[in-house]
């Protein structure tokens, strides 16, 4: 009785303390909760339709396709992938890159004229290039005195200024190269037996150098023996620009009599210094081509033992330089053998133009020092050869051919 008493005395007073609410009130919250469930799924939906559109992106970069009309990959005929956001963009590409082929072409054609054969001979090709590009006119004019001393087998060559040289010209200096020629008669084959320098005057076109120079010609016929001057334009960090040159020979050099010259500046020449024997073998399922550098021939009869030569190959494929390559280093010697081969990829060799340019160093004690070059190839000039034939008639077979070596 007293517990039942007790319960209804507390259900009495919770009736007592319960607060009143209204039905308005009740509509409202239960709107509010309405209102807040359908804001929680318009969410989920929000975060349900990212979540399949980052899935469907990464599916199309995974295939490399974009789903986007403006953003289409197309593929080269090369087999490389371009993005093209247009076609103006497509078009404005291709023209820039039909530019950069067409100046990678005037550079060969450039490199393939200076290494053609010039009579009666050649210049050194440190300057590939920058005779061409500058302006044809006159190249000024060099001064200098040749004495010859027959007891002592010496000659003196005094140079002693520059004149009227260019406008492009800032700081001259003189190179000197006495040649010497094969005995063969119809042998174009020289050799290098001297090579000095001038100072370098600064800011001048009409530098005076006055310096004397001695050559020991003891084992040398004067009647063999040439001496060529170059005017050239130092350059820093560069190659120096050559001006011009003048050649002369000591044939109609007197005993004890001192000449003088006063000769205008020349386009430069070239001089075939020795020879090189290299090899060819095409490889088309490889793609590839294998230069093979087997000998170095000189005429040169004074030998520098304590130096080493070494060889170094480029290929330009297409317009395309391909990385060079190197040999070892062979004791330098009348015939220098190397005996190595290097591989250069040339894909579709029948169609395909090549340019190999093959360039022979010597070590000396501030670096090297450039012996010579050669090239070959097919590219449709004089310089065709008809080792590249061969090497393509014989497939997978090593044609060897005897190549002049410029400087």
């Amino acid at each position: 009785m007293c517990s039942a008493f007790e319960n209804m005395s507390f259900r009495h007073v919770a009736l007592q303390i319960q607060l009143p609410i209204s039905d308005t009130l009740k509509y409202c919250l239960l709107a509010l909760a309405i209102a807040l469930f359908l804001a929680a799924l318009i969410i989920l939906a929000c975060k349900m339709r990212q979540y399949y559109s980052y899935k469907a992106a990464s599916v199309v970069k995974g295939d490399k396709k974009l789903i986007s009309g403006a953003n289409v990959e197309k593929k080269t005929e090369g087999n490389i992938l371009v993005k093209s956001l247009s076609p103006s963009f497509l078009e404005v590409a291709r023209k820039e890159q039909d530019s950069k082929i067409q100046l990678m072409q005037k550079e060969m054609e450039k490199l393939e004229v200076h290494l053609t054969p010039s009579p009666p001979s050649t210049e050194s090709l440190d300057d590939v290039g920058s005779d061409s590009e500058r302006p044809q006119g006159p190249r000024g004019k060099l001064k200098f005195n040749l004495h010859y001393n027959k007891k002592k087998s010496n000659l003196t060559l005094s140079v002693i200024d520059a004149t009227d040289l260019p406008e492009y010209s800032r700081d001259p200096f003189v190179r000197i190269r006495v040649f010497s020629k094969s005995d063969e008669p119809q042998s174009e084959v020289q050799s290098v037996i001297h090579d000095r320098e001038t100072k370098v005057v600064k800011n001048s076109r009409n530098p005076v150098f006055d310096e004397d120079f001695s050559f020991f010609l003891k084992d040398y016929p004067l009647s063999n023996i040439s001496i060529k001057l170059e005017v050239k334009d130092f350059d820093k960090y560069s190659r120096h620009t050559l001006i011009g040159e003048t050649r002369t020979t000591l044939k109609d050099l007197k005993v004890s009599e001192t000449l003088e010259f006063d000769e205008d500046l020349q386009e430069k020449t070239k001089d075939i210094i020795g020879e090189v024997l290299v090899s060819l073998k095409c490889l088309p399922t490889a793609q590839k081509i294998e230069v093979g550098l087997l000998k170095f021939k000189t005429s040169s009869s004074s030998v520098i033992k304590e130096r080493d030569v070494y060889a170094r190959i480029d290929v330009f494929s297409n317009q395309h330089k391909q990385k060079h390559q190197k040999s070892s280093l062979r004791a330098k010697s009348k015939v220098t053998v190397f005996n190595e081969t290097f591989l250069f990829s040339l894909p579709d060799p029948g169609n395909t133009h090549c340019l190999i340019l093959i360039s022979l160093y010597e070590t000396v004690s501030t670096g090297k020092k450039l012996i010579g070059q050669t090239t070959l190839g097919n590219q449709k000039t004089n310089l065709r050869h008809h080792h590249w034939d061969l090497m393509i008639q014989t497939l997978r077979q090593p044609v060897a051919d005897w190549h002049p070596l410029y400087i």
